[in-house]
């Protein structure tokens, strides 16, 4: 599961500023163009507004032969309350100093900054992660330790959220990251409403340790494993010991808790954590049933189990993350 600490309000200022430059990588900036740019009337009034600083003079060169101008310069940066630096043109390429400037500011006023992929590496030069977790993609994990051994690198996830700074891995984990930051803004049904446009998962389980060169399950395997998690996705509250879910699998438990990590990236615990959470945001959203018969529905049995894993995964409560997220709470 992505480590997922916050549950801050919703900005007060909704611009999104994206960083580009000279050598721009062109999918890691049309992610943040996609979600927080695409014109969305069904969210409402206080939906994202987006701009675009740049960085270097003039007409900036992106990946595959695009050319970008920008709205304005790094003091695009000044109006934000949420920042992105869509990767970079290379591990130790200079990061100028009027965009570090611009972070570091950015960053003391209390604006979100985010990286995807080798972005973070802006954000390192720029001291924002210093005694800080981060993550990037797999392939500079190590570069990233070995450059700044004042960050706690954690190489086995999709993103990281330290609150107002945000990492995210490889390329695609930047889709990850920024619906995080929509689920933490608006909630779940808005970032499931945004994923469903997009055509993906509106949360994937696992790191991107699912990602880096490994056997793939036989195809006999993954048959078995497909109805297993649609059985418990349908019946989310039953109890599933692992020598359970094996026999159904029809394998030893060795093999079943092998098969499943390479299928999901975690294990049938965490998973089903993951997806009892997902369940009781739902519920806490979309209707008025009371918290203890949320607790039963979703699989915690009780309304204190249930209490504990929130303030655990999203540092709330039940009772606070309804008020507001709830249907009752956006209607008013």
């Amino acid at each position: 599961m992505p480590n997922m600490p916050s549950a801050n309000p919703r900005p007060a200022n909704p611009l999104v500023v994206a960083i580009a430059y000279d050598g721009l990588c062109t999918f890691e900036f049309g992610v943040a163009v996609e979600i927080f740019a695409l014109p969305r009337p069904e969210m409402g009034t206080d939906w994202y507004r987006f701009a675009v600083a740049g960085i270097d003079a003039g007409e900036m060169r992106a990946l595959g032969g695009v050319r970008i101008v920008a709205d304005g310069g790094a003091d695009l940066v000044g109006q934000a309350d949420t920042v992105i630096v869509p990767g970079w043109r290379g591990s130790e390429a200079p990061v100028p100093q009027a965009l570090i400037e611009a972070l570091r500011k950015a960053n003391e006023r209390g604006a979100r900054i985010l990286s995807i992929c080798s972005g973070v590496f802006v954000l390192a030069a720029a001291g924002l992660l210093a005694g800080k977790r981060a993550t990037t993609h797999w392939r500079y994990s190590d570069k990233l330790t070995e450059m700044y051994p004042d960050i706690t690198v954690v190489p086995d996830v999709l993103y990281i959220d330290e609150g107002n700074v945000l990492t995210s891995a490889g390329s695609a984990a930047g889709i990850d990251l920024c619906l995080h930051l929509v689920r933490r803004d608006f909630g779940t049904k808005a970032a499931n409403m945004v994923a469903r446009r997009l055509v993906v998962p509106p949360h994937r389980d696992g790191g991107q340790a699912q990602y880096v060169e490994s056997s793939v399950p036989e195809p006999h395997e993954r048959s078995r494993l497909g109805p297993l998690i649609d059985r418990m996705r349908a019946n989310i509250s039953a109890d599933y010991p692992v020598a359970v879910l094996a026999e159904l699998a029809g394998m030893s438990e060795r093999t079943f808790l092998r098969r499943f990590a390479a299928a999901t990236g975690v294990t049938p615990a965490r998973w089903l954590l993951s997806e009892r959470l997902s369940r009781a945001r739902t519920l806490l959203e979309d209707t008025a049933m009371p918290i203890e018969r949320i607790a039963e529905t979703a699989g915690f049995g009780a309304a204190g189990t249930l209490r504990h894993h929130f303030r655990q995964q999203f540092a709330t409560t039940p009772v606070a993350y309804r008020a507001r997220f709830g249907s009752t709470s956006r209607s008013g």
